[in-house]
């Protein structure tokens, strides 16, 4: 899709200053960013995440790194994913969860979760000294269809997922998790529910923002085949 065509034609793009690279140490990074943000709905959204965009809060980019295409936008082939060994036993080890759907709204337990689990996975990387203003901005200002889902064991809360829902899929805005329950692989069974989510809705991809194959943080996507990555312009499937 081009960028002037509908639903785009009101939004502009401009590009960011060069900033560190969050991913890539000693690498300078830049965004090309969608505005103004009162028209990015549901449709435009839509539109923009098949072009290679993500959303944070009611930031709306996408990787534009003069010398570097490290970042690749990538979609799970919902129909054509079959859990492996260690995805099926992660998900019997949690088939006791309940998950119950929530609009976008404050809590604090979800805040505290979150709290405990940037102090954990994210220490120094500065989101774990998110007040409840930033992590609302982050995860509850949403222009599209937008819900958390609470996972919890008996009346234990260990899981929230942010999920957005575009025409073609579902994107995995965000999850966290108790981290002292690492051994449980939450991480894991959050994608395979959306995978399986989106499976019930009939929708064919469950977005999961850019794989690095550099980073270790990004590289677990490719567990998760046959992935969809948008090279060149053009949405193809990564080898395996």
């Amino acid at each position: 899709m081009h960028l002037t065509e509908p639903p785009l034609q009101r939004i502009q793009f401009y590009l960011t200053a060069p900033y560190d690279c969050s991913y890539l140490p000693g690498r300078n990074a830049r965004s090309q960013v969608a505005t103004p943000t009162h028209l990015i709905d549901g449709s435009a959204y839509g539109a923009l995440i098949c072009a290679g965009f993500r959303r944070s809060g009611q930031f709306t980019y996408r990787p534009h790194c003069e010398q570097c295409q490290a970042c690749v936008p990538v979609r799970v082939e919902v129909d054509k994913f079959v859990p492996n060994r260690t995805q099926r036993r992660c998900l019997r080890r949690n088939q006791s969860l309940s998950a119950r759907f929530f609009p976008l709204d404050f809590s604090d337990a979800h805040y505290a979760l979150y709290r405990a689990y940037l102090g954990s996975r994210h220490a120094g990387g500065g989101m774990d000294k998110d007040g409840p203003e930033q992590y609302t901005q982050f995860l509850l200002s949403s222009n599209v269809e937008t819900v958390m889902v609470e996972f919890r064991d008996g009346d234990t809360l260990v899981m929230v997922s942010v999920i957005d829902q575009v025409e073609n899929g579902l994107s995995a805005v965000y999850t966290f998790f108790d981290p002292a329950r690492a051994q449980d692989s939450l991480g894991v069974y959050g994608v395979l529910w959306q995978i399986e989510l989106a499976r019930r809705l009939e929708l064919p991809h469950l977005y999961l923002g850019y794989w690095i194959a550099e980073s270790r943080k990004m590289a677990y996507k490719k567990q998760y085949p046959p992935l969809e990555g948008l090279i060149d312009g053009q949405w193809q499937e990564l080898d395996a």
